[in-house]
């Protein structure tokens, strides 16, 4: 039944609609789970593992918080991010953020972690990418529905 029920938001979260109304509700509930629970649980993690992320602002230079599904790397150590921003039309401000300052942290079950991160490019983009559409399929409806190539990044820990 597990199966079952992740096929089921797969295809939900595939929809313009939840890309309109997801934006504004999962991160806020993210944020909310993530403060009560002490770092240790994030809502959206039930279906995908995810990340806080906290990087510089591109601009401003603040710290900037974002809830993010992650897939973790295939070697076991580090993550990808993927910029899907939902399949919409513009790239997400964190990963501006993260191409001006690639130095950042993750919460990972409740540890804070610093990473870098770097954009994938070319080849190892592509291989990435296939693995990604293998562990969650909707992105493939997102970067359908975008023109722009969605943004991956691979985050190291140091």
């Amino acid at each position: 039944m597990p199966g079952l029920a992740v096929r089921c938001v797969q295809r939900v979260s595939a929809g313009r609609a939840f890309a309109k109304v997801a934006p504004h509700v999962v991160p806020a509930l993210d944020r909310a789970v993530h403060r009560l629970t002490g770092g240790r649980v994030l809502l959206s993690a039930l279906m995908l593992p995810g990340v806080i992320l906290t990087s510089t602002g591109a601009r401003s230079g603040l710290p900037r918080r974002t809830p993010l599904a992650c897939m973790p790397a295939a070697d076991g150590r580090g993550w990808v991010l993927v910029g899907s921003n939902f399949g919409r039309p513009g790239h997400p401000a964190w990963t501006h953020n993260l191409l001006a300052h690639p130095d950042a942290f993750v919460s990972w079950k409740g540890r804070d972690v610093p990473v870098t991160a770097r954009l994938l490019t070319g080849a190892e983009r592509a291989a990435v990418w296939r693995e990604l559409l293998v562990f969650w399929p909707p992105y493939a409806a997102y970067q359908a529905r975008v023109a722009r190539e969605i943004r991956l990044f691979r985050l190291d820990p140091g």
